[in-house]
């Protein structure tokens, strides 16, 4: 009569290694009490998206914090998703946002550190061993249902209202004789191998979730499929292997795992590993139009795509500090106190996680965005812009490359200083703010279609103009320039404070604020603008004479 043993050395005739084997070869991590060892997991099937982001930001910032490690690890054995280059462009995409892992998987001819392959295809060998030893066991074997009866099985399941699924009586070839199964391997026949759990789903197991907390589950009764016909392992199995392996001290993963954690504890016992500290991040939400919460959608919303963010220019430390307000809700009040360090000196904890789905707050973004970037000095912000319209805004980037000191006096517009101005959100917002400075799109602009205040005529505007293209003087201060603006405002029938003219309308022309909107729209074009003064020195008394002299034509 065959053997367990018989029977794995037929199914895996090649394997030698066993279990002690791999334990030497990817032995226990050196690090100091407390580090972690996490690991980013994506599969190659797609862009990245925003949850993505979320969780690999929050797994290198736990790991960075304690000291420990952060890699990827490519999970490419769903070969029907697959999508070629995907997994090099994701790990591209989280190096726009500085998240660099310590090892893994960096792209197909390139791998780092000592615990690979870092690609679950290339890991074969390793997973065959683990199997084979659950055979030997006598906790997997192979099943021979085809996909029409398991079809069958699951329909009489529901007639009579039972669980679905594979296990117990409904297990055709749980405790099917193992000389008879070595006889349908040795025909051909097509199999799968299969978890022989011994699990109850009448009873109940209690785990501790990192975020969680306490959690009282249902254990794990289903003999699910380890190893697929192709050869390849279930994600189910290969976490398990690759975890244990690669000394994987946390498994942070979307909250959407949680049913499946049974079974993987069942898996980490029955082998006889460690089980490591699951962190069951929660799911990022969005509200539809009715008032309904969902999950972020691939499918419906644009967001949820980072390639959406970093095409609209979205500065990375802006929108990873929006992802830091999703993830601890003490992160704002502590930034609030905290406006001149980097995010990196705020204390990441799993306690302060929120249980429910995190809203997504577009808006919130482009505010927290903002913030930050007000704070840059101008030459980084130049060059951050620079780098991004090399790759989004071509017209954009030439123009900042004519001339880099150019740009960045027009960025450095009321920046520091202790309350600067927030004007853009995101890179994309500078050009259309800002692009009057450059002399060829100011002078496609339709000067007979400006708009002028109606309540004002135009021979008092071309007065006022007239007389500041004569008078002016770029070797005033702010406040100096300020106070010759009001002169001129009074020379010319207007009222140098708002208020007054307020009080009696009927005695001016209008106020000062009028006779700065005539510069600004003989300047810019446009009746809002960067700080007038700063315009003005900016462009200096020759082009400021050449563009009223412009105005004065159409007039």
């Amino acid at each position: 009569m065959a053997t367990y043993q018989d029977l794995a050395n037929i199914i895996f005739p090649n394997i030698k290694l066993t279990l002690e084997d791999l334990e030497k070869r990817y032995p226990k991590r050196n690090l100091k009490e407390g580090a972690m060892v996490i690991r980013f997991a994506p599969s190659p099937t797609g862009f990245l998206h925003t949850g993505s982001l979320f969780t690999s930001f929050l797994d290198s910032y736990y790991a960075k914090q304690s000291g420990g490690v952060f890699y990827i690890r490519l999970e490419d054995t769903d070969t029907k998703r697959e999508i070629a280059g995907s997994g090099e462009s994701l790990v591209e995409q989280l190096k726009t946002f500085d998240i660099i892992p310590d090892e893994g998987y960096i792209s197909e001819s390139k791998e780092i550190g000592n615990y690979g392959p870092y690609k679950q295809s290339n890991r074969s060998e390793i997973y065959n061993t683990c199997i084979k030893h659950l055979i030997e066991i006598g906790r997997a074997y192979p099943c021979f249902c085809s996909a029409e009866e398991l079809q069958v099985l699951r329909q009489e399941q529901e007639a009579r209202k039972e669980i679905p699924g594979y296990y117990g009586k409904y297990a055709k070839y749980r405790d099917f004789p193992i000389d008879e199964a070595i006889g349908k391997i040795l025909a051909g026949d097509p199999y799968i191998i299969r978890f022989k759990s011994m699990g109850n789903h009448n009873n109940k197991i209690y785990f501790h979730d990192e975020i969680k907390g306490d959690l009282e589950l249902t254990e794990n009764d289903q003999d699910i499929v380890i190893c697929k016909s192709d050869g390849l392992p279930t994600y189910h199995f290969a976490h398990l292997v690759d975890d244990h392996f690669m000394r994987t001290t946390h498994i942070t993963r979307g909250e959407e795992w949680l049913p499946s954690l049974p079974i993987h504890l069942e898996l980490f016992d029955t082998i006889g590993f460690e089980r490591p500290k699951y962190a069951h991040f929660p799911v990022i939400m969005k509200v539809d139009e009715n008032g309904t919460r969902r999950k972020l959608s691939k499918r419906k919303d644009e967001e949820a795509a980072v390639s959406y963010f970093l095409e609209q220019g979205y500065p990375n430390y802006g929108f990873l500090e929006y992802l830091l307000t999703i993830a601890n809700s003490n992160y704002e009040a502590w930034r609030d106190q905290n406006l001149d360090k980097d995010f990196y000196d705020f204390h990441l904890s799993f306690d302060k996680m929120s249980l429910d789905g995190a809203l997504f707050d577009i808006a919130k973004v482009a505010n927290i965005s903002k913030e930050r970037m007000a704070y840059r000095k101008a030459n980084v912000l130049a060059e951050e812009v620079k780098t991004w319209a090399s790759k989004y805004h071509k017209e954009f980037y030439q123009k900042i490359i004519s001339d880099e000191d150019f740009f960045i006096s027009i960025l450095n517009i009321e920046r520091e200083k202790e309350k600067p101005r927030k004007d853009y959100a995101k890179y994309s917002d500078i050009y259309p703010i800002i692009s009057f400075f450059y002399d060829d799109v100011y002078e496609a602009i339709d000067k007979n279609s400006l708009e002028w205040n109606p309540s004002i005529s135009k021979e008092d505007i071309k007065a006022v103009l007239e007389d500041y293209h004569n008078t002016i003087d770029l070797n005033l201060n702010e406040e100096e320039w300020f106070n010759s603006i009001k002169e001129l405002s009074v020379r010319h029938g207007f009222a140098d404070n708002i208020k007054v003219w307020k009080k009696d309308k009927e005695a001016y022309k209008g106020h000062v604020g009028d006779v700065s909107e005539f510069l600004r729209i003989s300047l810019s074009g446009r009746r809002n603008s960067p700080n007038l003064y700063y315009v003005i020195q900016i462009l200096g008394k020759d082009k400021v004479q050449k563009r009223i002299e412009t105005i004065l034509k159409t007039l």
